[in-house]
C-alpha cells in the first residue's frame, strides 16, 4: 500500500511569549529573550533562579474552569495548544462536526508529567496524611492524561497515547502520529508535547544534576548555544502542538496547508544516562534514518533547527554528528539556529515548539537568530548559526533535532508543500 502524504494544517503554542503563533515567531525573529527571574515560588537559595516561564496564562474557554483549577499546568497547556491548532486549521463549527471522530487521534506527550500535582500531593501526604490526598492525584500526574482529557473534550476516538522520551518527546510523538496517518489508520492527528516543570521540585532536580546555567546576574544572556562561555541550559516550559492530516483529507475540506511532513528518524545512543556520545554516532544514525524515511537526497536539507541546549558537551556532539552526515555543506550551505537561546529548553515540549518554528521559517522565508553567540567554539568555525540577527532563507527541507536523557535521538523533516 502506498503511504499517504502528511501535511501540517494547524499549529498551537503556549510559551513564554504567549499563545499566539505569529507573536511567538515575531519575538524570536526580533531576537527577544523570554528568560526572566523565577517569581512563582521562593528560590533565593537555589544556584539557578531564572527560566523561560509561561506568564499571564489564561485558560479562556479552552477548558472547563472547575477542571482547569484541578489539573496540572501541563494539562492546561495541552488543552490550549491543541485547540488553538484546530482553530488555525479551520476545524471548528460545522467543519469540526463533520469529522469522523473515530479517525481522529492525539499524541501529545510530556517528559515530566504533572510535577506540580505530584509535589503538592507529596506535601499533603507528609503534612496531613494519606486520607487527605486527592483522588485525582494519580490521574493528574501521568503523562498520558493531557491528551486523554483533550480527547474526551473533543470526542476524538482514534489513536491516543503519550510517548515520554525526555527532551525528545515531542518529535517522537510527531513521528508516531504521522505514521498513523501514513498507514491509513487516521485522517487527523494532534501531535506534540507539553511541559510544566518550573516548580521547586523540577528546578531542584536539574540543579542536582548540575545541568543548569547559573548566570543569575543576567538571565537573558544565560542560554548561549555554541558560545565558549556557556555554562548549562535554561529551563523552559509550555506546549507546541501540530495539526497533522493526510493530504487527501486536507484537500477535501479545503484546509490551509502550512507545510508537509516528509519523514522522521529515531535512534538510541546506548551510551550514557545523561551525556551524549562524544562521536555523535547515535545522532548520525538518527538523521540518516530520517532522510531515508523521507525519500529525499541529503543535499535537499538546507536548514537545521538544532537541539542546541547550551551545554558544553551536547552542542559540540550534535554538530559533529551533523558534519558527519552533511559534510562540507555544513560550512555555510546549511543554516542552523537555536530556538532555546531565547525561550530556554522546553524539555518534553521542546520539539513541538521547534516544529512550529521550522514551519514558520518555511512560511516566512526568515530564520530567527541564535542570540548570545558572541564567542563561537573554534571547532565549529565556518558554520552559519544565524548569529544574533535574523536572516532571510528559502527553506527547501528543514530538519528539526531533539535529543533526550537516556540517549533518545529524534529528527523530523518538513518542507514547503508542493502539490
Amino acid at each position: 500500500m502506498k503511504r499517504k502524504r502528511v501535511v501540517v494544517t494547524g499549529m498551537g503554542v503556549v510559551s513564554c511569549f504567549g499563545t499566539d503563533v505569529d507573536v511567538f515567531y515575531n519575538k524570536l525573529l526580533a531576537g527577544t529573550s523570554g528568560i526572566t527571574p523565577i517569581d512563582q515560588f521562593p528560590c533565593e537559595e537555589y544556584p539557578t533562579r531564572f527560566a523561560g516561564s509561561v506568564r499571564d496564562f489564561d485558560i479562556g474557554e479552552y477548558l472547563d474552569k472547575k477542571q482547569a483549577r484541578r489539573v496540572d499546568p501541563f494539562t492546561r497547556y495541552t488543552a490550549v495548544a491543541g485547540k488553538k491548532a484546530l482553530e488555525m486549521g479551520l476545524l471548528t463549527g460545522s467543519a469540526f462536526e463533520a469529522l469522523d471522530k473515530t479517525r481522529c487521534g492525539i499524541l501529545i506527550g510530556s517528559g515530566m508529567g504533572g510535577m506540580e500535582v505530584f509535589s503538592q500531593g507529596v506535601q499533603t501526604l507528609l503534612e496531613k496524611g494519606f486520607k487527605r490526598l486527592t483522588p485525582f492525584f494519580v490521574p493528574f500526574i501521568i503523562t498520558n492524561m493531557g491528551g486523554a482529557l483533550l480527547a474526551i473534550d473533543l470526542g476524538f476516538m482514534g489513536p491516543n497515547y503519550s510517548i515520554s522520551t525526555a527532551c525528545a518527546t515531542s518529535n517522537y510523538c510527531i513521528h508516531a502520529a504521522a505514521e498513523h496517518i501514513r498507514n491509513g489508520e487516521a485522517d487527523v492527528m494532534l501531535a506534540g508535547g507539553s511541559e510544566a516543570a518550573i516548580n521547586p521540585i523540577g528546578l531542584a532536580g536539574f540543579v542536582a544534576c548540575k545541568a543548569l546555567s547559573e548566570r543569575n546576574e543576567d538571565p537573558t544572556k544565560a542560554s548561549r548555544p555554541w558560545d565558549k562561555n556557556r555554562d548549562g541550559f535554561v529551563m523552559g516550559e509550555g506546549s507546541g502542538v501540530l495539526l497533522l492530516e493526510s493530504l487527501e483529507h486536507a484537500l477535501a475540506r479545503g484546509a490551509p496547508i502550512l507545510a508537509e511532513y516528509l519523514g522522521g528518524g529515531l535512534s538510541c545512543d546506548a551510551s550514557h544516562m545523561t551525556d551524549p556520545r562524544a562521536d555523535g554516532l547515535g545522532i548520525k544514525i538518527c538523521a540518516e534514518k530520517a532522510i531515508a524515511d523521507a525519500g529525499i537526497n541529503k543535499d535537499d536539507v538546507n536548514y537545521i533547527n538544532a537541539h542546541a541546549t547550551s551545554t558544553p558537551a551536547g552542542d559540540i556532539g550534535e554538530m559533529i554528528a551533523m558534519k558527519n552526515v552533511f559534510g562540507d555543506r555544513m560550512m555555510g550551505d546549511i543554516k542552523i539556529n537555536a530556538t532555546k537561546s531565547m525561550i530556554g529548553h522546553g524539555l518534553g515540549a521542546a520539539g513541538g515548539l521547534e516544529a512550529i518554528v521550522v514551519i514558520k521559517a518555511i512560511q516566512t522565508g526568515m530564520l530567527h537568530p541564535t542570540i548570545n553567540l558572541e564567542n563561537p567554539e573554534e571547532v565549529l568555525s565556518g558554520m552559519n548559526f544565524v548569529p544574533n540577527v535574523a536572516q532571510p532563507h528559502k527553506v527547501k527541507v528543514a530538519m528539526s533535532n531533539s535529543f533526550g536523557f537516556g540517549g533518545h535521538n529524534s529528527c523530523v523533516l518538513f518542507a514547503p508543500y508542493a502539490p
